[in-house]
């Protein structure tokens, strides 16, 4: 691919080309993103003053930012060196004072010679009954009108740029915006009535009224529309990339897999059906699959997985699974071992932890084709891990995955098909935006069987009533989770620590009752509490955060979290979520410590409200926005700089059906749109895309 249009140069010079910006404040503006002029234009003001000239300041409701023409009366400087220097002025109808502290004589003298006429712009206020307005952000002479905008865009700052310095700068850099071609559908462009991206700069940098910083206003949803669509350009790129990598077309008999069907004492559901078809359909093709399984908590995503495994295992090939922590790589080897017995198939775990002899015998094994489905931590895919025919890779519980990594893990074997799963129910345009390169199955259906969990919210001063009928429910054979917050009494923080815990609940329920589990303690130990628990040796077991994701103990029947109002709303609906796994009605009892905050309410109550993971994720992206949602850094999610993937949902979805539709038809971006929409790339700084392409 050619490099960089001529007509985009001027957008990628040097910062200290722009009106207001020198080398300091362009150091300065690396802490907004903003390393180019193109930067600034993607830097959106996010409100807006009205500097409109008024006729008078009286009978204005204060504090107010006005602008008025005023009379300069009597100067009447500072007593003394460094104080306050005013200057009486009037407008058509009243008087009133500007100030400055420390204002220097000579400078105010010349900038309001008395008996002149000027027009003044400030915030206004009534102080010890005198209206004032101090420190005026603009003052300049009648001829000069132009120098103060109608409506003053209110741009983000940082330490060492001021509004006027960004806003100088900007109206810097749209002086230089060059004419491009359109990269957006026509059709499109007009059902939404959306201006060019040119307008659209100038209206968004220029607003006339609140209305027009609005997510909702026509010019900042075009230019969001442009931010997501280079984005699943790029997505569509890397899917097309890794899908003209030849592949193996993996066919299994269905033999296994039937008898695996036949042993289960129920039927999967309709979701489970479907991603199973999907995911043997995908395989069978000559391409690479690149699929992310979707489930909620409880959704069944084990079994699609090993059905998946066995289409692999049918065709003569072999399978992997990968999960990010030892104990879920166990847990999984349990929950697999059943089945895997059933078919008659060898399932092996390789983790960290395999040492010596041992190793070397599973190597040899994997190597020789003797196992053929490989559970393990990212050991699996070190280099002295050589399978004998490598046909499937999953990766468990990947929201720390990027897209780099994904197509790092698809270099182990040599064509292998990849399936991602997760568990954590993410909002459309979120998975779009994160997932855009696979293809999606979802698992919107929980089993049949599954009792609702009941959820109750219960202040924690009725702790020693909760206490009591835990002990009670112990008595009966039952278990329970207790979650804290933090593992020790810190001194910032009144959370109660899991080894304070700990210690009350052994004193109340006995000593070989309650298990501890936390962060900080040695593997062995950590999992000796947490085989304790499992085996039933213990009835409570007091953990940190730990036990989030994929712990399975069918026997607990109560989740207590304590200070309920201090986790995020994914993280309470993955702990709620760790009981409900067997056939006996569970409990999940939210204990929160009053008065609880807007937020922390609307949390807990839609926690109570409803057990759809989906659901509860809207809210949770309504309520913490993306970004904290997922932790950008380590998601993969890119830094949106005009998208709202919250008040924006829609935009996502549209881009990744223009993307993909056009890639169809222009794979490599020839034609006049895909002309255009490399300009777009550039703009947007897609340099993976721009790469694809060039390879492409």
């Amino acid at each position: 691919m050619t490099g960089r249009p001529e007509a985009l140069f001027p957008l990628f010079s040097d910062l200290e080309s722009l009106p207001a910006i020198g080398p300091k404040s362009a150091r300065a503006l690396e802490n907004l993103h903003v390393r180019a002029p193109v930067d600034l234009l993607y830097t959106l003001p996010h409100g807006v003053i009205d500097r409109r000239v008024c006729d008078t300041v009286d009978g204005a409701v204060l504090p107010a930012t006005l602008t008025v023409e005023v009379t300069v009366g009597a100067h009447r400087p500072a007593a003394r060196r460094g104080g306050t220097y005013r200057v009486n002025v009037a407008d058509r109808q009243i008087g009133f004072q500007l100030v400055w502290f420390r204002g220097r004589s000579e400078y105010l003298q010349k900038l309001l010679p008395e008996g002149s006429k000027r027009l003044v712009s400030g915030k206004v206020e009534l102080f010890d009954n005198v209206l004032q307005m101090v420190h005026p952000d603009f003052v300049v002479s009648l001829d000069d009108v132009g120098a103060i905008p109608p409506f003053e865009p209110i741009y983000p700052l940082t330490a060492g740029i001021t509004q006027k310095a960004m806003f100088k700068a900007t109206q810097g850099v749209l002086s230089r915006v060059p004419h491009v071609p359109e990269w957006i559908d026509p059709t499109l462009l007009e059902r939404e009535n959306w201006p060019t991206w040119e307008e659209a700069l100038r209206n968004a940098h220029r607003p006339e009224g609140t209305e027009q910083t609005a997510v909702s206003a026509p010019a900042r949803r075009r230019l969001a529309y442009d931010e997501v669509f280079a984005h699943q350009i790029t997505m569509a790129l890397a899917r097309q990339s890794q899908r003209a990598k030849p592949g193996i077309s993996t066919i299994g008999s269905g033999a296994l897999r039937s008898r695996v069907l036949a042993g289960l004492p129920y039927r999967p559901t309709g979701a489970q059906d479907r991603a199973m078809d999907e995911i043997a359909d995908d395989m069978a093709r000559a391409q690479r699959m690149n699929r992310l399984l979707q489930g909620d908590v409880g959704a069944g995503k084990t079994l699609v997985a090993f059905m998946a495994l066995l289409v692999a295992v049918e065709a003569g090939g072999q399978g992997a699974l990968m999960a990010p922590t030892e104990i879920l790589a166990r847990q999984h080897l349990e929950s697999l071992k059943p089945l895997a017995d059933e078919a008659g198939v060898v399932l092996e775990l390789l983790t960290g932890r395999d040492k010596g002899a041992e190793r070397r015998a599973k190597l040899s094994a994997l190597a020789e084709g003797d196992i053929q489905i490989l559970v393990g931590t990212h050991a699996v895919f070190q280099n002295d891990v050589i399978f004998a025919d490598l046909r499937l890779a999953i990766v468990d519980e990947q929201h720390r995955f990027g897209v780099r990594q994904r197509l790092a893990l698809g270099e182990k074997g040599q064509a292998v098909d990849v399936l991602v799963m997760t568990a954590t129910p993410i909002p459309r345009s979120l998975a779009l935006a994160q997932y855009g390169d696979m293809d999606v199955s979802i698992l919107d259906e929980k089993p049949p069987g599954r009792k609702p969990i009941q959820t109750a919210l219960l202040s924690i001063d009725k702790m020693d009533h909760l206490v009591a009928r835990l002990r009670a429910s112990a008595e009966e054979g039952r278990q329970a989770y207790w979650v804290c917050p933090l593992v020790d009494e810190s001194e910032v923080s009144d959370l109660t620590a899991a080894e304070e815990r700990f210690k009350h609940l052994r004193a109340v329920l006995g000593e070989g009752r309650v298990g501890l589990v936390h962060g900080q303690m040695p593997p062995a130990e950590k999992d000796a509490a947490m085989a304790a628990f499992q085996a039933g040796e213990t009835s409570v077991l007091v953990a940190t955060t730990v036990i989030e994701v994929g712990v399975n103990v069918p026997n607990a029947t109560i989740m207590i979290i304590e200070r309920a109002e201090t986790f995020g709303l994914a993280q309470l609906h993955q702990l709620r979520g760790r009981v409900g796994r067997g056939d006996q009605a569970s409990t999940c009892m939210l204990l929160y410590k009053a008065p609880l905050g807007e937020s922390g309410q609307k949390r807990l109550e839609t926690l109570r409200e409803t057990e759809d993971g989906f659901r509860i994720s809207e809210v949770d992206l309504e309520m913490r926005g993306a970004g904290d949602m997922i932790g950008t850094a380590q998601s993969g999610l890119p830094r949106f700089r005009v998208a709202d993937l919250e008040g924006q949902p829609g935009l996502m979805a549209l881009a990744q059906s223009d993307a993909r539709n056009l890639l169809s038809k222009d794979p490599t971006l020839d034609t006049t749109r895909g002309e255009a929409v490399r300009h777009l790339l550039w703009l947007m700084r897609q340099d993976e895309s721009i790469r694809l392409i060039s390879v492409g």
